[in-house]
């Protein structure tokens, strides 16, 4: 087990999220995790055109890209619900490895698809 494997288990090891994600990752070949990698960039990208185009984070058209964040997650890991995604958003600002992930594509990305998801109401 790798030091990542042991954080993530630390982190959630007994939830549900990360039993679905390890049985459905565990048989995944190497070809599908480059198609989940060419999807979560994929969305990835389109949160940098918007971020770099002005578009507020409120907006319909992003707010469909926080649509298609959680849809990528739930297509290839766990059923990632709005409340779940917002966690998600937390760790993207506050975790220097997330972080860097996203102001690695545009310095400030990270705050934009934190802001955008959090403001995706729960209904």
């Amino acid at each position: 087990m790798s030091e990542f494997d042991s954080e993530v288990f630390d982190r959630w090891g007994g939830t549900p999220a990360y039993t679905e994600s390890q049985t459905r990752t565990s048989k995944y070949t190497h070809a599908d995790f480059e198609a989940a990698k060419v999807d979560q960039e994929a969305v990835t990208e389109k949160f940098a055109i918007a971020f770099g185009n002005r578009v507020s984070f409120r907006s319909p058209e992003v707010q469909e890209i926080v649509v298609a964040h959680r849809r990528v997650i739930t297509k290839w890991f766990y059923e990632c619900s709005i409340e779940m995604q917002k966690n998600l958003a937390i760790m993207y600002i506050n975790d220097d490895r997330f972080k860097a992930y996203y102001d690695g594509r545009v310095r400030g990305l990270a705050q934009y698809v934190h802001d955008a998801i959090m403001a995706k109401k729960l209904n």
